[in-house]
């Protein structure tokens, strides 16, 4: 196993505390802890995709609860399989909780379950507050924030 020393980025880095925590569990994973399989795509700009293989759990039996910024993904199933008589038993039926970090403004907008396949739908929406704005050089702008592109019609009416 390869581990890596953050100690020069920690010395030349402020407010990336959250990062450096989750490479640091990322290094710590066991191999089985990865169940179930699951993929992560990126569909659009700020869209994205969770697939997870989920095989022989109900609708029912899974839960999306999303705080913040993780998304806990959890499955148990019910006690329905006592009265089988396995020989052999290769679908694991175990129950699971995934956890995944989103960034900051990442929602779940959907989530379906679908040939034992669960997709979660994921897409960021900055708030409009929060995105760059464009900001007027040798000009004075009225208290607030103001996203929208100043013309040189408003700079006249102003003086």
């Amino acid at each position: 196993m390869r581990t890596y020393d953050f100690a020069p980025l920690y010395r030349s880095t402020v407010g990336f505390d959250r990062l450096f925590a989750m490479l640091d569990q990322a290094a710590r994973v066991e191999p089985s802890m990865q169940w179930p399989p699951y993929d992560i795509e990126k569909v659009a700009d700020d869209a994205y995709r969770i697939t997870m293989a989920v095989a022989g759990f109900a609708q029912d039996e899974i839960e999306l609860t999303q705080h913040d910024t993780t998304l806990l993904v959890s499955g148990q199933r019910k006690d329905g399989d006592r009265e089988r008589a396995y020989l052999h038993r290769g679908i694991a039926a175990r129950a699971f909780r995934q956890t995944f970090n989103l960034a900051d403004h990442v929602k779940v907008t959907g989530a379906a379950l679908e040939h034992g396949l669960l997709t979660v739908e994921l897409k960021r929406e900055v708030p409009e507050a929060l995105k760059p704005r464009r900001i007027a050089i040798g000009g004075w702008q009225a208290a607030g924030q103001d996203n929208a592109p100043t013309r040189l019609e408003d700079r006249a009416r102003a003086a």
